[in-house]
C-alpha cells in the first residue's frame, strides 16, 4: 500500500514534471529551471524596491514609522540583491550559452542596465537608511563599493548595448520601446548616487574629480535619453501603442527625467565642496531652472503613460516583469520632487512628493505581490520565447 501511494505521488503532473508540495514551481519541468533563463531584467525588482528606501529616507516631512519603513525596505532590497546575484551567478555557471545569448536579444539586451542601477540604488539606500543599522563608516564603505561597481558596469552598458544595436541587432521599424533607455540611464543614476559620496571623498583633486565625473555622466545619459525618448515618441505616434505586455515600459521614460532632476539637485548641494565661485551658484541655478521644466515634462508623460496603461488594462494586459517599470521610474520622480521642494520651499512640491510616494508604494505592493506569486509557481522563470529546439508552453514568462 505504501509503495502504491509513493508511486502515485511521484507521477508527473505533465510531460517531464513531478508533483511538488503546495504547487511550488509547478510551471517548471524541474526545479533547476529556475536558473535556466534568469535574465538581467530581474534586477529591476531590486531597483523598484530600493528606490522606496531612498525616497522614504529623504521625504521633506516626518511621519511616524517612515524611518522604520525605509530601513525595512532597504534590508529587503539588499537581501534580494544578494539572492539575485547568487542566482545569476548560478545561471552563468550552469547555462553560459543562454547567459551570453541575452546580449543577442534586441529586447533582453536592453536590461543589462538593470544590474548596474540595482547596485547603486541599494548603495544609496545603505548610506541614507542602512547607516542606522550598520553604522556610518560601514555604510559609506558599502556605498563606495556598490556605487563603484555599478558605475563601472553602467559605463560599459551605455557604450556596449548601443554598439550592439548599431552593428548586430535587427530592429524592425516599430521596434523602439522604453526599454531602450535601460542601458543608457545608469550614468544618470551614477550622477545622482555619486553626489552624496562627494563629502566623503578626500578634499582637493579627488573630490573635484568625483563631482566633475558625475556631471559628465549626467551629460552622457541626458543626451542619449533625449535621442531615445524622441524615437519612442515617434514609434508610438507612427505605429500606435505597444503590445500589451510591453505597455508598462512606457513608464521607463520617467526614469531619466526624474533621475536627472534628482541628480541636478544632489550635485548642486555638494558643488560648494569642490568648485570655486561662481560655479556653485551656477549649479544651483541649473538645478532649479533645469529641474522644474524637466519635472513638468515628466508629469505630462506620467499622465500619458497612465492613459496608455489604462487602455491596455481594459484590453487585457498580462502580468510580466515589465510591470516593475511602474516602480523605479516613479521613484525617481519622487526623489526629484523632493529635491525641488527642498530647494524652493514650495508647499506644492512637498504635497506632490507625498502623492507620488503613495503612488510608488501602491505600485510596488501590487507588482511585488504578483511577482512573488508568479515566482512561487515558476511561471516568471520561463522565457517568453525560449531559444532552442524545445517549444515552451504558451504564455511563458507572464502570469
Amino acid at each position: 500500500m505504501i509503495t502504491e501511494m509513493r508511486a502515485k505521488d511521484e507521477q508527473p503532473d505533465g510531460p517531464g514534471r513531478r508533483h511538488r508540495p503546495f504547487g511550488m514551481l509547478k510551471d517548471l519541468d524541474r526545479p533547476g529551471e529556475v536558473f535556466r533563463d534568469l535574465g538581467p531584467n530581474w534586477f529591476a525588482s531590486v531597483m523598484g524596491t530600493g528606490i522606496i528606501a531612498v525616497a522614504a529616507a529623504t521625504l521633506p516631512f516626518r511621519v511616524r514609522g517612515l524611518g522604520v519603513l525605509a530601513v525595512a525596505v532597504w534590508a529587503l532590497a539588499a537581501g534580494w540583491l544578494l539572492v539575485l546575484s547568487a542566482a545569476w551567478a548560478a545561471h552563468w555557471i550552469r547555462y553560459p550559452e543562454r547567459a551570453r545569448a541575452h546580449a543577442d536579444s534586441p529586447v533582453m539586451a536592453q536590461f543589462w542596465g538593470a544590474p548596474a542601477m540595482a547596485l547603486m540604488t541599494v548603495g544609496t539606500g545603505t548610506l541614507l537608511a542602512g547607516r542606522s543599522v550598520i553604522g556610518l563608516r560601514a555604510a559609506v564603505d558599502a556605498d563606495w563599493a556598490l556605487w563603484g561597481l555599478g558605475t563601472a558596469l553602467g559605463l560599459v552598458t551605455v557604450c556596449w548595448i548601443p554598439y550592439l544595436m548599431m552593428t548586430r541587432h535587427r530592429t524592425p521599424p516599430d521596434g523602439a520601446f522604453g526599454g531602450w533607455l535601460m542601458p543608457v540611464v545608469p550614468p544618470m543614476v551614477s550622477a545622482a548616487c555619486g553626489a552624496p559620496l562627494v563629502p566623503y571623498a578626500a578634499a582637493g583633486q579627488a573630490r573635484l574629480t568625483l563631482l566633475l565625473g558625475c556631471y559628465a555622466m549626467f551629460g552622457i545619459s541626458m543626451f542619449a535619453s533625449v535621442i531615445i525618448i524622441t524615437l519612442v515618441w515617434s514609434r508610438l505616434v507612427t505605429h500606435k501603442t505597444l503590445p500589451a505586455v510591453m505597455v508598462p515600459t512606457a513608464w521607463i521614460i520617467l526614469g531619466p527625467l526624474g533621475q536627472s532632476v534628482t541628480a541636478a539637485g544632489n550635485l548642486a548641494n555638494v558643488a560648494p565642496l569642490a568648485l570655486r565661485a561662481p560655479y556653485p551658484a551656477g549649479a544651483d541655478v541649473l538645478a532649479l531652472l533645469f529641474g522644474v521644466p524637466a519635472w513638468g515634462f515628466a508629469m505630462m508623460w506620467l499622465t500619458v503613460a497612465a492613459a496608455l496603461t489604462v487602455r491596455a488594462a481594459r484590453r487585457g494586459m498580462p502580468f510580466g516583469l515589465t510591470w516593475w517599470s511602474f516602480t523605479f521610474p516613479v521613484g525617481t520622480c519622487v526623489t526629484g520632487t523632493i529635491s525641488l521642494a527642498a530647494r524652493t520651499g514650495s508647499g506644492a512640491a512637498r504635497g506632490a512628493s507625498a502623492a507620488l510616494f503613495v503612488l510608488l508604494l501602491a505600485a510596488w505592493l501590487v507588482v511585488a505581490a504578483r511577482t512573488a506569486a508568479g515566482g512561487y509557481r515558476g511561471a516568471l522563470f520561463l522565457p517568453a520565447a525560449a531559444p532552442g529546439p524545445r517549444a515552451r508552453r504558451p504564455g511563458a514568462g507572464v502570469s
